[in-house]
């Protein structure tokens, strides 16, 4: 009885959680909405008079607006990827590594069987990484996200505001929603400015859209260099060929540690996100090149490096502490 009370408990704690995880989209969604209204109505269609300046406003903020919509959504209903069956431990893997107690020789299980997989990175202490919880050797990059409960492909951070994580599937379409976002912070801020000077200096009556044109104003601007900040920072990382989880802890390749170990030059580094076909860049649609489990790299020639040498695919632990601490570090 107790324990089905104990299952109870846990099953609504969890119900809870999935619920409260999407308060901030809620929050997000609402500001949208009100900044929408603000700006429509009250904006473009009480406060301006020139037809013509109405006309102009709405077009460019419906094209600004549909992208930024639209980045939005594919940043929270992207679903992050996860390895996939080959880097999982096989039943009888899985029982002789649970079964046996001497360290060393878990370590040389998984040594043993890594071999088998394009897996070049490796824990501070020079083991294979390994997730106890999904039961996987970790691709590169790849790291156990607590919130989600999974292994994510090139995960670069948990986010709050889209309530979801970061990572191969979605990154493009994450950092479009920042440039968008930023953006539409921009051009509320830049075309509302005249308005509300107007309303300041008492140039237009008081009435309920003042207040609507100030606040927009404000919010606007207060987004605005939030989101240009958390943007500027991704470009740099995108520059790097980092993610927000590599940025805080240096990869460690069979090598050594490397800072730059997947530093492929600035165009390069933009092809591992964005794709090779330009015409892609701007719209959210999947681009990037690869399946998320294995990456080029700085250091490797050709012949070490299956996507350098253009080779047939593959055939197909880190200690889940240091994820969660480089999790907590890269949530935003």
């Amino acid at each position: 009885m107790r324990r089905g009370w104990k299952m109870a408990l846990s099953g609504g704690l969890r119900c809870c959680r999935r619920v409260l995880s999407w308060v901030p989209v809620l929050v997000i969604v609402l500001v949208v909405l009100w900044s929408y209204y603000a700006y429509v109505f009250e904006l473009c269609l009480v406060t301006v008079l020139s037809p013509a300046e109405k006309v102009i406003y709405l077009i460019l903020y419906h094209a600004i607006f549909v992208f930024f919509a639209w980045t939005y959504w594919k940043s929270i209903f992207t679903l992050p990827q996860q390895p996939n069956q080959k880097f999982h431990l096989s039943y009888t893997d899985k029982e002789r590594y649970k079964n046996e107690e001497r360290p060393e020789v878990q370590k040389q299980m998984l040594v043993d069987m890594a071999k088998k997989l394009p897996v070049y990175t490796r824990t501070g202490n020079g083991a294979v990484r390994f997730c106890d919880r999904c039961h996987l050797i970790k691709p590169d990059r790849c790291h156990h996200c607590s919130v989600c409960a999974m292994c994510v492909l090139k995960m670069d951070h948990h986010c709050p505001w889209v309530n979801n994580c970061i990572g191969f599937s979605n990154y493009k379409f994450f950092l479009q929603f920042l440039a968008y976002s930023v953006l539409y912070c921009l051009y509320i801020a830049t075309t509302v400015f005249s308005y509300f000077i107007k309303y300041w200096r008492g140039e237009l009556p008081s009435v309920r859209s003042k207040f609507h044109v100030l606040f927009l104003l404000f919010v606007a601007c207060m987004f605005f260099v939030s989101l240009v900040i958390l943007f500027g920072y991704h470009c740099w990382l995108v520059s790097r060929n980092k993610t927000t989880l590599e940025a805080f802890c240096t990869p460690v390749f069979t090598s050594g540690p490397e800072k730059n170990g997947f530093n492929l030059g600035f165009i390069k580094n933009i092809q591992q996100v964005f794709g090779d076909n330009k015409k892609f860049w701007l719209i959210p649609i999947g681009s990037s090149p690869g399946d998320g489990h294995s990456f080029p790299m700085r250091s490797m020639n050709e012949s070490q490096n299956p996507l350098l040498a253009n080779e047939e695919p593959w055939e197909d632990n880190e200690d889940e502490s240091q994820d969660e601490k480089l999790e907590a570090r890269g949530k935003g």
